[in-house]
């Protein structure tokens, strides 16, 4: 015979343990999208001071140096930036898991 207390509360635990989980992923979403305006905002404001500089330049050599400038700039940042968006979709994907985890054991 089906028990339906116990129904009842496996039912809320699932429903429970999947509003934890979208609560995190809701957050997780949250702090990679500000990441992201963040260093769109970075890289547009370093990409205008370049133009900036490039205006003001007084040789073929100087224009040369700031774009060489520029362009290592701009890879090591988007090299640190993909790093931490890869680090922070690891722990949103951790930590989404984590109610399923507790469930399941």
């Amino acid at each position: 015979m089906l028990n339906f207390d116990e129904a009842n509360k496996t039912g809320k635990e699932a429903v429970d343990t999947m509003l934890k989980s979208y609560s995190t992923m809701a957050t997780g979403m949250q702090t990679m999208a500000s990441e992201a305006a963040d260093y769109s905002k970075r890289s547009f404001e370093q990409g205008a001071a370049t133009i900036e500089k490039l205006s003001s330049a007084k040789s073929l050599e100087k224009v040369f140096e700031i774009q060489s400038d520029f362009a290592k700039s701009q890879y090591e940042s988007f090299v640190q930036q993909a790093t931490k968006m890869g680090e922070i979709y690891a722990d949103l994907a951790r930590d989404a898991y984590k109610p399923f985890e507790k469930a399941a054991s």
